[in-house]
This record gives C-alpha cells, structure tokens and sequence, in this order.
C-alpha cells in the first residue's frame, strides 16, 4: 500500500473516508477536484480494497456528488476512452445504461427517424449494466439484426454512412467495463452510473438526456462545464421515461442549455459565463402524443422495441407508439438546432416516416 501511496499521492480511499467523505450525509466533505482525481485513478488502477471501495461508493452517494468532484472523474474516465469522431456532428444520446424493464425503448426508431431528417444521432451502451441488468440500445439493435460489437472507428463509420452510429461501451471504455464484477456486488447505483453516460465517445458538441428531477438537469450542466475534457455547446434533457431518454407522456419539463446562449433564466446556474440555461414546460399531447405511459408499457422489452420500431418505420403502425417516436426525434432534430421549434422537428420526423426515408435508414444500418 505505502507503494500504491507514494505512486498515486497522499489520498488512498480509506483515508479520503475517515478524514473528507465518509462521516455520513449531514456531516461529510466533498472531496476536491484533486482528491476526487485520486481517487478516481486509484479505483481504475484497481487499487483500492473491495471493501474500501463500497464504503467509498457508498460515501459518495449519501452525501451526493458536486459537480467538482463527478467533472474530476469524468476527465479521469475520459483519458482512457477511445474516441472515434465522425465527420458529422451528432447528437450525442447518452441513455440510462441500466437499461428499461416495463417500457419500449424508442430511442432507436427515434434516432433513425431524426437521422433520415438530416439530425445525426449517435447512441451508446454496454451490455446489461449494473445494477438492473434491463434492456438498453444494444438489445434493441441486436433485435432488428444491426451490428452493434463494433470498433470505435467502425462506430465513427456508421454515423457518417447511414446518420445513426452506435458506440459499444466495452470497446470504447473499456476501464469502466473493467468495474463491472465491483459494481455488480455493490447492489445500489453509484456514481459510475452517472460518468458513464457522459462519455460522449463521438466528441459531439449537443448533449441529450433525461432527468427526474429538474436539480440533476442542472447538475449535468455543471459537470460538463466543470469538465476540463468535454466542450460542449449545446445540453437538451427531458423527464425521461424510466431514466431513459424517452419522453415522459402528458406534463413534463425540458432543460436547455446552450454554451454561448446570452442571459441566464432566473435561478438557474449556467455554469460558464456567457451561458444559459432555461427550463420549460410542455404537454406532449400539444405535439400528438396524447396518451399515458401504460400505452407504451411492453412484457419484452427488446424484442418488442425491436418489433415497434419496424412497424413504426414502415408506416405499419400508428397510433400512441407511432405519435411517441415522432415526438422523440423531433426533441432529438430540435436539441441539435436542426429545427428552430419541437412543432418544426415533429412536422419534419412524420413526413421522413410517411416518404420511407426512415426505413431506408434502417435498412442501410442492417447492410452496414
């Protein structure tokens, strides 16, 4: 240990939770970005004790992370990811890696709907992620017979040939696929579930993602400008459906955040001069989706998903599944400024549908 010490600094983890993190929610520091650097680097490195390491996990998710401390170990994670950048700029759809058990997954068609209307999308996960183990992108696009085990650069192809790429985590990050067996005893989220979902592994500059509640919006915000890596111009999230990136049926909010955007909306902390960050209200029904989400609910998550985006993608199916992915590729067109409303990214996302675009898109994702 005095080696690993005098390797990594003056901050192994059982002494970060004695003397910062670990005397309980009300009492604890937050570690610097210094410390949470250390840290950080020490459990990648594999150093840590496995018991020291869930105390520390555990430390950090009762006293909640600031965003110092999650851009500190987002910059750590992002130094050993490999980055494949496209041509295009896409968005950058970074959804709840643990996946969905109760509701379709439209992030799929709706990317491919948005990617047929000129919005590059690109999609990330792993493979059952701690700690639900639920279907996420990869099982969809598995499903449908797309290829998703493929190389970064492959991953950077794909985007530039058909409009939608998805990045496979364990081939793009694989020092966060390395934790899984530790995360996977840990039994409660940590704030890998977080980090992971802001690798950005194809350098995009628009963000989108989803949120519970309107604080942990502000929180994305704040760690990527806290990010010494990432340099954003532009975050759009949503209250997601089962912290996915789907769109939350009836009333719901929407963050918004644009790097040069001019004035702060009131109480809201952009992050970086000259910023700003909005919120704002809306009823889907405005947009078409008039429905609950027990209408989306499904038994299979994977297969179903699978079996709704081809059904939706050749005009087979309308109805509240149909008006869902409009909806979602039209937030998708809109985050990327390829639209200047929601109403001008939903009109675009139904005609790429009704024309056949859409699907010609997902049978160029087959053939890839």
């Amino acid at each position: 240990m005095a080696q690993a010490t005098q390797e990594f600094g003056d901050w192994p983890l059982k002494r970060l939770m004695t003397e910062v993190c670990g005397s309980g929610h009300k009492s604890a520091d937050d570690l610097t970005r210094a410390q949470a650097t250390e840290a950080f680097e020490r459990i990648l490195a594999d150093e840590p004790d496995p018991t020291t390491l869930g105390a520390f996990w555990l430390a950090n998710r009762w006293k909640r992370n600031t965003p110092e401390e999650l851009g500190a170990y987002v910059d750590v994670m992002c130094e050993r990811v490999e980055y494949a950048e496209p041509d295009a700029d896409p968005v950058d759809c970074g959804a709840n890696y643990d996946g969905k058990g109760r509701s379709a997954i439209l992030g799929v068609a709706a990317g491919v709907v948005a990617a047929a209307a000129g919005t590059p999308v690109v999609v990330h996960s792993g493979d059952r992620v701690p700690t639900q183990k639920q279907d996420a992108y990869k099982h969809v696009l598995d499903e449908l017979g797309v290829h998703t085990e493929l190389t970064p650069g492959d991953s950077a192809d794909m985007v530039d040939e058909t409009g939608f790429g998805f990045y496979y985590q364990p081939a793009f990050n694989p020092a966060i696929d390395d934790l899984f067996d530790r995360r996977d005893q840990m039994g409660v989220r940590t704030f890998v579930n977080t980090i992971e979902t802001l690798a950005n592994p194809s350098g995009a500059s628009v963000h989108l993602g989803s949120f519970y509640h309107l604080a942990f919006a502000k929180k994305v915000v704040d760690t990527f400008v806290e990010s010494e890596f990432h340099d954003l111009d532009r975050v759009l999230m949503f209250q997601g459906m089962e912290g996915y990136d789907d769109v939350r049926p009836g009333y719901t909010k929407v963050a918004e955040w644009d790097a040069a955007g001019g004035e702060e909306a009131e109480g809201g902390d952009a992050g970086s001069e000259g910023a700003s960050f909005d919120d704002f209200e809306i009823e889907t029904a405005e947009y078409g989706m008039d429905l609950e989400e027990a209408d989306l609910a499904v038994d299979d998550v994977a297969v179903e998903s699978a079996e709704i985006t081809e059904d939706v993608l050749t005009g087979e199916r309308d109805g509240p599944f149909a008006d869902a992915v409009a909806v979602n590729a039209a937030l998708r067109i809109y985050a990327r400024r390829d639209a200047d409303s929601i109403e001008d990214g939903l009109e675009a996302a139904r005609e790429v549908i009704d024309d056949g675009s859409a699907h010609d898109v997902l049978e160029a994702l087959r053939d890839f």
